[in-house]
Protein backbone atom coordinates (compact mmCIF):
# COMPACT_ATOMS: atom_id res chain seq x y z
CA UNK A 1 0.00 0.00 0.00
CA UNK A 2 1.10 3.60 -0.44
CA UNK A 3 1.28 4.12 3.33
CA UNK A 4 3.68 1.19 3.74
CA UNK A 5 1.19 -1.32 5.11
CA UNK A 6 1.12 -4.78 3.61
CA UNK A 7 -1.97 -6.83 2.86
CA UNK A 8 -1.65 -10.60 2.75
CA UNK A 9 -3.71 -12.50 0.20
CA UNK A 10 -4.18 -16.24 -0.14
CA UNK A 11 -4.56 -17.82 -3.58
CA UNK A 12 -8.00 -19.44 -3.53
CA UNK A 13 -8.32 -20.34 -7.18
CA UNK A 14 -6.66 -20.51 -10.55
CA UNK A 15 -8.58 -19.62 -13.70
CA UNK A 16 -7.52 -20.08 -17.30
CA UNK A 17 -9.18 -18.35 -20.25
CA UNK A 18 -9.80 -19.69 -23.76
CA UNK A 19 -6.39 -18.37 -24.87
CA UNK A 20 -4.57 -20.30 -22.10
CA UNK A 21 -3.82 -17.18 -20.05
CA UNK A 22 -3.65 -18.07 -16.37
CA UNK A 23 -4.95 -15.91 -13.54
CA UNK A 24 -4.90 -16.30 -9.76
CA UNK A 25 -7.88 -15.34 -7.63
CA UNK A 26 -6.60 -14.17 -4.25
CA UNK A 27 -8.52 -13.41 -1.05
CA UNK A 28 -7.75 -11.22 1.96
CA UNK A 29 -9.84 -12.44 4.90
CA UNK A 30 -9.20 -9.38 7.08
CA UNK A 31 -10.71 -6.99 4.51
CA UNK A 32 -12.99 -9.57 2.86
CA UNK A 33 -11.49 -8.61 -0.49
CA UNK A 34 -10.68 -10.51 -3.68
CA UNK A 35 -8.06 -9.51 -6.24
CA UNK A 36 -6.95 -11.08 -9.52
CA UNK A 37 -3.35 -11.40 -10.65
CA UNK A 38 -1.76 -12.51 -13.88
CA UNK A 39 0.54 -15.52 -14.12
CA UNK A 40 3.43 -13.40 -12.83
CA UNK A 41 1.61 -12.21 -9.70
CA UNK A 42 0.91 -8.69 -10.98
CA UNK A 43 -2.50 -7.18 -10.24
CA UNK A 44 -4.62 -6.80 -13.36
CA UNK A 45 -4.95 -3.22 -14.59
CA UNK A 46 -8.09 -4.05 -16.58
CA UNK A 47 -10.87 -3.90 -13.98
CA UNK A 48 -13.47 -5.30 -16.41
CA UNK A 49 -11.30 -8.35 -17.10
CA UNK A 50 -10.65 -8.83 -13.38
CA UNK A 51 -14.40 -8.72 -12.67
CA UNK A 52 -15.09 -11.21 -15.48
CA UNK A 53 -12.51 -13.61 -14.04
CA UNK A 54 -14.00 -13.22 -10.54
CA UNK A 55 -17.49 -13.88 -11.90
CA UNK A 56 -16.26 -17.04 -13.65
CA UNK A 57 -14.48 -18.14 -10.48
CA UNK A 58 -17.61 -17.73 -8.34
CA UNK A 59 -19.71 -19.70 -10.85
CA UNK A 60 -17.15 -22.52 -10.91
CA UNK A 61 -16.90 -22.51 -7.11
CA UNK A 62 -20.67 -22.72 -6.77
CA UNK A 63 -20.91 -25.56 -9.31
CA UNK A 64 -18.15 -27.56 -7.61
CA UNK A 65 -19.57 -27.11 -4.10
CA UNK A 66 -21.58 -29.77 -2.30
CA UNK A 67 -25.11 -30.27 -3.65
CA UNK A 68 -27.79 -28.43 -1.73
CA UNK A 69 -30.19 -30.59 0.21
CA UNK A 70 -33.66 -30.70 -1.19
CA UNK A 71 -36.56 -29.86 1.13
Amino acid sequence: MEDGTALHFEVVGLVEDDENNAYAVCYNEQNDEFVVTDQFGELLDDEDLAQEILDDFFVLAEESGPPEEQA
